[in-house]
């Protein structure tokens, strides 16, 4: 999301850093002392690219970018590759190189930017993009893999090799809302996109229609758990029960199956509780699940004139079922990833004060500078691994994904300073990368934010995005042990 809370939030955190010690993907891990961010030296550092310092990396480190929209981008398909670079996915390619699929956060109607094939609604603007690129950050191929969605936010990789990508709206036809009565297709759901092969750009209906993040896959359980980042709103945190188990085999390259079950989070013998507010250092909750009746409702209305169902009541339809069940209110659920049986996941506003309602609320929903998650899916917890205490800690976590020693790693949408950083198993907070772009006018971009953290599969460089109109991603590599990542 690139929407902002601002200054307001100052005092609004708990005092300290609350996190569980010990390594994540312990059941109950002991409490420890708080721990300060541990400084590690950053420096400026000149893009491989084309020699223009953009970031600032420790010792040892080096960059290149590529695809920056700032300048006109075509790719091999002859589509022009928009802007908005967003949550993304890394997959094995041949020699060693590795295949990137890029979401768009284009949120304007129009017309779809890729081939008539891939597209799904032809007056959407958003979708994914596929690159090929080496370990540092060369592009050997590139082309339009899904097309006609709407504001791509982020999705999660699936492990038998395709990107689930999310749409953060609920827009469509049904809906009121600048030029939506344009649009063809209702919007707001998860769509499934080979890493290799076409796309058939068919959305996954009964995952839900709400304002998607991200999806993290439990291959022991076979069910994909979905974040809501519903802005103005209290979101609930959602996971999908396919109809059968994912058959990667399919002709289309999509393992997972329509026509399953969607519910939403609750705590146990506590209805409505609400985890957007300061929570205790390592604080548990055993967890029950909320069926969703109707995850993928149609509202009414006439073909080309403005519909009568606002957006406020579309975006609140799903989660509202969730709650008038016992679901539990979270802020703004943004990145998640998996790792040994554990569902990690941000909450970008949670943590402070609690909220007065549910929304909305303009500068957003919750009052704090972000929590992190873990929902430990076989036993059906869910545990507060860290509660950022002010700027100096996270700052407005967003996409998040592992590093192969299992360091959390974590892109900033913050006001201030946006960084990308580690949360280590010991509770550290470490610096990997500063944003220092500027445009090439001179005027500073160093407010735009980090998006789609992703490792290569041999864990030599990590891939990360600069999420703004004119988007661009960046290959970082170095010496990942001496940072203890």
């Amino acid at each position: 999301m690139v929407i902002k809370r601002r200054s307001l939030l100052g005092g609004a955190a708990v005092a300290g850093g609350l996190f569980a010690a010990g390594p994540f993907s312990g059941f109950l891990a002991r409490e420890a002392a708080p721990k300060p961010p541990t400084r590690i030296k950053l420096a400026p550092a000149a893009d491989l690219r084309d020699g223009v310092p953009r970031l600032w990396v420790p010792e040892g480190f080096a960059y290149r970018s590529f695809h920056d929209t700032e300048w006109p981008v075509v790719l091999d398909d002859g589509s022009r590759l928009p802007g908005s670079h967003d949550g993304m996915g890394a997959f094995q390619a041949p020699g060693g190189n590795t295949i990137l699929v890029r979401n768009h956060e284009v949120k304007v109607t129009g017309q779809a930017f890729g081939p008539a094939n891939v597209t799904y609604d032809p007056a959407a603007c958003g979708g994914t993009s596929t690159v090929e690129v080496t370990r540092y950050g060369e592009v050997v191929r590139s082309h339009t893999s899904l097309s006609g969605t709407h504001t791509n936010c982020c999705g999660g990789r699936m492990p038998w090799g395709t990107w689930i990508s999310c749409e953060e709206t609920v827009n469509g036809p049904d809906v009121a809302g600048l030029g939506n009565y344009l649009l063809k297709e209702r919007h707001g759901f998860i769509f499934e996109v080979p890493a290799q092969g076409a796309v058939e750009p068919e959305p996954i209906t009964a995952a839900g229609r709400f304002a998607h993040e991200s999806v993290a896959y439990d291959p022991d359980g076979g069910a994909l758990y979905l974040t809501e980042d519903n802005f103005a709103f209290a979101s609930c945190f959602y996971r999908y029960l396919p109809p059968r188990a994912p058959d990667p085999l399919r002709a289309d390259g999509r393992g997972i199956a329509d026509g399953g079950r969607l519910q939403a989070l609750a705590v146990k013998g506590r209805p409505r509780l609400d985890l957007a507010a300061a929570q205790e250092p390592g604080a548990v909750f055993p967890v029950t699940w909320v069926d969703i009746d109707d995850p993928a409702p149609r509202f009414p209305y006439t073909e080309g004139v403005p519909a009568p169902t606002t957006e406020h009541q579309a975006l609140r339809h799903v989660g509202d079922q969730g709650r008038d069940g016992g679901a539990a209110l979270f802020s703004r659920l943004e990145g998640s990833t998996y790792r040994q049986g554990v569902v990690y996941f941000t909450s970008t506003q949670g943590g402070g004060r609690p909220e007065k309602d549910e929304g909305p609320f303009d500068s957003g929903y919750g009052n704090g500078h972000g929590q992190i998650w873990a929902y430990h899916c076989a036993e059906e917890v869910l545990r507060l691994v860290y509660q950022c205490p002010a700027v100096d800690g996270l700052d407005f976590p967003d996409n998040i994904t592992t590093s192969p020693n299992g360091t959390l790693i974590l892109c900033e949408d913050g006001a201030n300073n946006n960084y990308v950083r580690g949360l280590t198993r010991r509770g550290e907070v470490l610096d990997i990368a500063l944003n220092r772009l500027t445009n090439r006018a001179g005027v500073s971009r160093e407010r735009d934010e980090f998006a789609g953290c992703a490792f290569s599969p041999d864990g030599h460089t990590l891939f990360v995005n600069v999420l703004a109109i004119h988007g661009m991603t960046i290959a970082i590599w170095g010496p990942w042990a001496k940072l203890g990542i």
